[in-house]
């Protein structure tokens, strides 16, 4: 039977349609409201476990990041900050200067000369590490006598606290009195300046921190490259692939997502790496191992008098160049088909 109706469908459709949809808009925000009253009602016991972690990450690094903020706004220096000599109270006495660190910082040829060897220690730290990290890693996913000894040892650096290690790295790398140069010696070779040339010192940092960082590649590699299935490998030997083949159409793709993640994370903390930097050279020999974090801390710590302005403008420049980086990095992954 058949059914007629005085409107066409179509636009009967679309007139529910617009009216369903004016309904949604005007009650768009009162109903966001209900729906955060209703998560907040029905997860409250979570929220409140959560509230502290929050609540002590706003003290620990909310707070300094403002005030760091503001202090990169200011002229605040040693000079006319509030301070306490004896039984006196001196008022703070500086004032807002808006972007003008900012302008004389990137104004600075310091500033360049500071961001062009950090990038270049990033790049060459991370990708030297990335590299023996990804081959030990294929070593140790082997069946051999011995692995596991083999894996406590290559794990021990990333035990040993850093500071540590980078003091018994300074004593090896003693021109005069230094194990390296007494073994270099033994053998018929003139010492080395490994911390009093320009160049050796890069070459010594360099080398200090991809000891450091390869344990963490090792092991976040490791992990990814057991997780692949074993009868992926077994399907391409059995069609004649060669080991290269392997590596290249099963390994690499497999590790795609771990990889990713340990290169970002070694970028950040590369970028960042003060105390390799600060307690093997001190930035020296002169300035050539001088990075922008340690850079930083000497506007603040070490110059007279004190640039606390200054040294919180560097600080900021470094986080906007991080978070830069991120979201770059980010986007090329979702590019490749990568969700991060």
């Amino acid at each position: 039977m058949a059914v007629h109706t005085s409107r066409p469908v179509t636009g009967a459709a679309g007139e529910d349609t617009a009216r369903g949809t004016g309904r949604g808009t005007g009650s768009s925000g009162s109903g966001n409201r209900g729906g955060l009253r209703r998560a907040l009602g029905t997860h409250w016991y979570a929220w409140t476990m959560v509230a502290p972690v929050v609540l002590v990450l706003g003290v620990i690094i909310g707070w300094p990041l403002v005030r760091g903020v503001y202090l990169s706004l200011t002229d605040a220096n040693e000079r006319n900050v509030a301070r306490t000599i004896g039984a006196n109270h001196i008022e703070a006495k500086y004032e807002f200067v808006g972007l003008d660190n900012y302008l004389s910082a990137l104004g600075d040829p310091v500033f360049l000369q500071r961001l062009v060897w950090t990038v270049g220690w990033t790049v060459a730290c991370v990708s030297v590490t990335f590299g023996i990290g990804l081959a030990l890693a294929n070593m140790l996913n082997r069946d051999f006598r011995g692995r596991a000894a083999y894996r406590m040892a290559l794990i021990l650096p990333w035990a040993v606290p850093g500071f540590v290690s980078v003091f018994a790295w300074r004593f090896l790398f003693n021109r005069d009195n230094g194990i390296l140069n007494k073994l270099l010696e033994g053998g018929g070779i003139a010492g080395v300046p490994w911390l009093d040339d320009p160049t050796w010192a890069k070459f010594s940092v360099i080398a200090v921190n991809v000891w450091l960082g390869v344990p963490f590649m090792m092991v976040a590699l490791l992990g990814g490259l057991q997780s692949i299935p074993g009868e992926l490998y077994e399907a391409a030997e059995m069609d004649g692939a060669s080991p290269w083949q392997r590596f290249r159409y099963i390994t690499l793709p497999g590790l795609r997502a771990v990889s990713m993640t340990v290169i970002l994370l070694s970028t950040i903390w590369t970028f960042n790496m003060f105390p390799v930097i600060f307690l093997l050279t001190r930035g020296g020999p002169g300035d050539s191992t001088e990075i922008l974090v340690t850079q930083a801390f000497r506007e603040a710590f070490v110059q007279s008098p004190r640039d606390f302005a200054g040294s919180a403008t560097w600080g900021v420049l470094i986080l906007a160049l991080l978070m830069i980086f991120a979201l770059v990095y980010r986007r090329a992954l979702r590019k490749q088909g990568e969700v991060w």
